[in-house]
């Protein structure tokens, strides 16, 4: 038996890891380094764009909860995350090289992994899962149109934020904290003044933008909005967002700023910082001269800036069951990214579970079927649950999963019985996966 998994970023090498684990043989395609992507500067496997980060690692938060199920069901991608994470307070941040190297060199090790690198322009014969991410290229994305009515592809634009090293950050104007004191000082936080701030404000709102083709403010997906758009939503949206001064006094007056700007480690050294929250699409010139505007990032020397990129995904409700197989065409499923699922974690998941239950069906056993009471599985549900009319990306969250069957005092107690509950039934699914 074998499965082609195309793609290997962090859903495809999740699939093509747990078929393997499995005794199925698995072909992965990946078209770096021969062609890359707008987005993509690395030939390595897994490589992350927009964020460093694999947000929340608390139980309390829906994406906590679907990491530590991934870790107890043997996820590639957390236990190289966990191996490559950096400081970040109470999220995993990881390097973001060092956790590509880790699992490039895990899956091109693996004894029932064949890698084949070079652009795949069809669908392949035979079993195949399809886990080429929002980037899919111009020719595979025809050929998997073609699987489907008209109109079934939707697409929104992501944007990744700007990169600065740290020994160009004025820490004059900064200082290390985490927001409330929650877990170790691990963010810089750059102070606004009032004056300041609405300085900035303006010229962002009037930057230059790059030009991205059919480009339009109601089309930007909320969970990645470029920093600019939000700005030009009021005055007081970044104050409020991504900027908000709450928990950051300044350690030189005690008193909190009119707003502040935080930067999150990138590397495990040290050395690299992005800017939370500023996803864009300025032209390059414009993020130097707007940015440069904050004080601590004055003399920023910028080792990448910010992005933008169109992203696609399939209309998964109506096209997609809850093992991401076309319905109707079980021999080719979807992973990643391109079902709907938003987000790094989120895109490992679906990746886990179309690689576990596609090794269950070809082995004749019957499927795992991870209920809505679980992260992996509430997110499957969603992504291919029918009565959903207006799809949009979906990351996980607690809104999708059964509520408790008694109340609970708390918004964390409650999550941490909604975590507890779905743990336990991880447990009695480990004893036969």
């Amino acid at each position: 038996m074998n499965v082609t998994v195309i793609g290997a970023g962090l859903a495809g090498c999740e699939c093509a890891w747990q078929l393997a684990q499995r005794g199925i043989s698995v072909t992965l395609r990946e078209m770096k380094p021969q062609k890359m992507t707008p987005a993509h500067h690395s030939p390595g496997f897994a490589e992350l764009v927009c964020s460093n980060s694999l947000r929340s690692d608390q139980l309390e938060n829906a994406v906590g909860l679907l990491k530590e199920e991934l870790r107890r069901c043997g996820s590639l991608i957390l236990r190289c995350a966990d191996e490559k994470r950096v400081e970040a307070g109470g999220a995993l941040a990881v390097d973001r090289e060092g956790f590509s190297e880790a699992v490039t060199q895990a899956v091109r090790a693996h004894p029932g992994i064949t890698v084949e690198e070079g652009e795949v322009v069809s669908i392949p014969g035979g079993e195949v899962v399809v886990a080429t991410g929002p980037l899919t290229s111009q020719a595979l994305s025809q050929a998997i149109a073609e699987l489907f009515p008209q109109d079934s592809y939707l697409n929104f634009f992501d944007a990744a934020a700007p990169i600065v090293t740290f020994e160009s950050i004025d820490m004059e104007h900064a200082w290390f904290a985490s927001r409330y004191d929650k877990g170790t000082a691990d963010y810089i936080n750059c102070a606004l003044s009032e004056e300041e701030y609405l300085a900035f404000w303006k010229e962002l709102c009037a930057a230059q933008e790059a030009e991205v083709h059919g480009f339009e403010d109601k089309r930007v997906f909320e969970g990645c909005m470029p920093v600019e758009v939000m700005a030009r939503r009021g005055v007081q949206t970044l104050a409020f967002g991504p900027l908000k001064p709450r928990g950051l006094p300044d350690p030189k007056t005690g008193r909190e700023p009119y707003a502040v700007v935080q930067l999150r480690r990138d590397n495990a050294q040290g050395t690299l910082y992005n800017l939370v929250g500023f996803q864009t699409h300025l032209k390059w010139g414009e993020q130097k001269r707007v940015f440069s505007m904050i004080p601590a990032l004055r003399e920023a020397e910028y080792v990448r800036y910010g992005v933008m990129h169109r992203n696609t995904y399939l209309d998964s409700p109506r096209l997609l069951d809850r093992y991401y197989r076309v319905r109707g065409n079980e021999r080719v499923t979807f992973a990643g990214q391109i079902t709907g699922v938003e987000g790094y974690v989120e895109s490992t998941a679906s990746g886990f579970l179309a690689g576990v239950e596609l090794a269950r069906r070809l082995k004749g056993q019957a499927p795992a079927d991870f209920p809505r009471e679980t992260a992996i599985g509430a997110l499957a549900l969603y992504v291919s649950n029918e009565s959903v009319a207006d799809f949009q990306p979906m990351n996980i969250n607690f809104g999708i999963m059964p509520p408790l069957d008694h109340r609970v005092k708390g918004k964390r107690n409650k999550n941490a019985e909604l975590s507890q509950r779905s743990l336990a039934l991880i447990e009695g699914l480990n004893e036969r996966l």
